[in-house]
């Protein structure tokens, strides 16, 4: 396969978590070798957020669960890590009282109630938790004050603020992924739908009910209000899509998982995208009345090429070919293809998977995913955190393994990808049992890193090489009448003759948050000619000749009111 014209071959990947000191974050998911049941196998979710407003992305990571604990032995949590500003990490969970324990599964962030600090929201199975975050370094659980801490029977997965109605307040989509008792579901190989290639496996998704999305809509004051019905979130293949009858699919609940909110037919509002298991996967378009209509299946995204609904687990949003649509990619159940959905210029879109060239590796499971551009050309690449749900298939000689290595596929700026897996280093050809992950630039030196959650074992810190030689943007947007956390925003970048664009998200990946600072690549331009950003409020911003290998802050309305060039590679 040729290389695109002057392309770098790729970037080299370390796992530095052990020198980083995240290492000792082990995940807990049930046992480690006899899973008995799905929740054992989900696992969770990565945030990076800057909790304390030091201009340095910290680290959380979402932890699961034992149904027996040994007496005395501490219950399990999940994990806050403060960035030193030196490559490595102090484990804060404990001061910071995020010390919640459960079946973790999702993470997002945002700032609530505009008070200038992003605040933590955690999905589990079982009840849901928010933190505020009170500015100095501590968290304050205000699930059931602020009425989204939901109901003990449900399984939240994915989830996202997003500012749907556009009041400048942050609300909040939680996805619902199974009805799931224990105490009523078969042991592995207990039923039916409970085994694989003949192998005794944990229950489900099949056999279980789907679970019920949700939507709450932020009141103002720090609580909010539960609109699934009204807004047409809670009953997606209800009558808002009557037209749909015909087919033969129609399942209880929509098995929501990896879940994203992004603007994908450019009308200013934000939709919401829901990847889905074994069900056809959904588009919640606005309305712009404080309703939505779910449109997937015209849409174009809720099944494959084929019509066939996949085993949806993650979802990343982004424009891979630079036309100024946002693009979908899906990771799905091994055996089957990784998506691509391509937007057609009107917010529906193709399954460019096939074309786009991502056929080449259908063995692995894939969980996280994202579109990034880690060698700074100016076009987004591809990042997928691989691992199977079936321990049982650790240790047999099959055509599938239970650890299994991530995938790099590098855009090769014609509209495909190419699989660089290989030659990107060990960090992405290590074999583990991958969950979430998420994307940002944490030691600020212009190139992004990943952070990935690994089923039963320490999370992978992949430091970004580099070393190309290309320069790169980073933009922090910073809301005043739009929502503090900017989320929603629009950037546009244009460098070198050729324009980019980017959304700041809240929520993707699988069950994951990323950095919400948007990095742009700018291959060979030392300057950005132009960076516009269109805010949530309606109000827009324009700045000539930005300087490349710089983090910018942009206020809404002010224009760029802080300026840092990047730190140096050669310093750490």
């Amino acid at each position: 396969m040729a290389r695109a014209v002057g392309a770098p071959e790729s970037a080299t990947f370390t796992d530095i978590a052990a020198r980083a000191g995240i290492a000792r974050a082990r995940n807990v998911s049930g046992s480690p070798s006899d899973k008995q049941f799905l929740i054992e196998e989900m696992g969770g979710g990565v945030a990076l957020f800057d909790y304390d407003n030091d201009g340095w992305l910290d680290i959380f990571l979402v932890n699961g669960s034992n149904f027996q604990t040994a007496p005395g032995a501490a219950k399990p949590t999940s994990y806050l890590f403060r960035n030193n500003r030196d490559g490595t990490f102090t484990d804060i969970t404990r001061k910071s009282g995020l010390t919640f324990s459960g079946w973790g599964q999702g993470c997002c962030a945002g700032d609530y109630d505009n008070d200038g600090f992003d605040d933590l929201f955690v999905s589990y199975w079982g009840r849901n938790v928010l933190y505020h975050n009170n500015g100095d370094g501590t968290f304050t659980d205000v699930s059931h004050k602020a009425g989204v801490a939901g109901t003990a029977d449900r399984w939240g997965a994915g989830c996202c603020f997003l500012d749907y109605d556009r009041d400048g307040h942050l609300d909040l989509f939680v996805a619902n992924y199974v009805n799931f008792d224990p105490k009523r579901v078969p042991r592995a190989g207990g039923a039916a739908y409970c085994r694989f290639n003949d192998i005794p496996v944990p229950c489900g998704p099949q056999g279980l009910a789907g679970g019920t999305n949700l939507l709450y809509r932020n009141r103002g004051d720090g609580s909010f209000e539960d609109v699934s019905e009204k807004s047409g979130i809670a009953n997606p293949r209800g009558p808002a899509s009557a037209e749909f009858v015909t087919v033969n699919w129609r399942p209880a609940g929509s098995y929501g998982m990896g879940a994203t909110a992004a603007d994908f037919d450019n009308d200013g509002w934000p939709d919401i995208y829901v990847a889905c298991d074994t069900a056809p996967s959904l588009l919640y378009r606005n309305n712009r009345d404080g309703t939505f209509r779910e449109i997937g299946v015209p849409a174009g995204c809720a099944f494959d090429e084929n019509g066939v609904a996949m085993s949806g687990m993650g979802v990343g949003a982004g424009d891979y070919d630079g036309d100024g649509w946002l693009d979908i990619v899906r990771t799905n159940f091994s055996d089957q293809l990784t998506t691509l959905y391509r937007n057609n210029g009107d917010g529906t879109f193709h399954d460019a998977s096939l074309a786009a060239g991502l056929g080449v590796n259908r063995k692995y499971l894939g969980f996280g995913a994202g579109f990034f551009d880690f060698d700074n050309d100016g076009w987004q690449d591809i990042f997928l955190a691989n691992g199977h749900v079936y321990a049982q298939l650790a240790g047999r000689k099959l055509h599938l393994s239970y650890r299994q290595p991530s995938l790099l596929y590098r855009n090769r700026r014609d509209g495909r990808f190419e699989d660089v897996s290989s030659i990107s280093g060990p960090g992405i050809t290590a074999e583990r049992v991958s969950r979430g992950c998420a994307f940002g630039d944490l030691d600020n030196d212009g190139s992004v890193e990943i952070v990935v959650n690994n089923l039963d074992g320490p999370p992978s810190l992949l430091r970004n090489g580099g070393g190309n030689g290309n320069h790169s943007l980073i933009v922090k947007c910073i809301g005043t009448r739009s929502n503090r956390s900017a989320i929603g925003a629009r950037v546009k970048v244009t460098a070198g003759g050729r324009g980019q664009t980017g959304e700041v998200m809240s929520g993707s990946s699988y069950y994951s948050h990323n950095d919400l600072r948007l990095h742009f690549g700018l291959g060979s331009a030392d300057k950005a000619d132009r960076v516009e950003v269109s805010w949530p409020s309606g109000l827009k911003d324009s700045i000539d000749n930005v300087d490349a290998n710089r983090i910018v802050w942009i206020e809404e309305n002010r224009g760029i009111v802080k300026s840092d060039p990047f730190r140096s590679r050669g310093g750490r």
